[in-house]
């Protein structure tokens, strides 16, 4: 399996979502630690978050707190850690 960085796949997936019609939104986390990396707001008030991973790397106890909160609100809480994961999301969302 190729080892992909965080910030490439981060990079990948804002373009992709662009090409959709969509926005990319990265989320700091100054006041609420754990957040995921992007909320990607899509045409017809679609909505999801994106936890992006490098290759292998697993979220860390707070950060599956928060996408647990956010989940139990009824969004989505996507993690990508490949190529592959945002081909995926675009095909569903797309």
């Amino acid at each position: 399996m190729k080892i992909e960085k965080e910030k490439i796949l981060e990079k990948k997936l804002s373009m992709e979502i662009e090409k959709l019609g969509g926005w990319s939104l990265k989320l700091l986390s100054t006041h609420v630690t754990g957040l995921p990396d992007r909320m990607c707001l899509l045409p017809g008030g679609r909505v999801f978050f994106a936890e992006v991973k490098t290759t292998k790397e697993k979220p860390k106890r707070i950060q599956i707190w928060v996408h647990n909160k956010i989940r139990a609100l009824g969004f989505r809480v996507e993690i990508i850690d490949q190529s592959e994961k945002i081909k995926e999301l675009i095909r569903y969302y797309g």
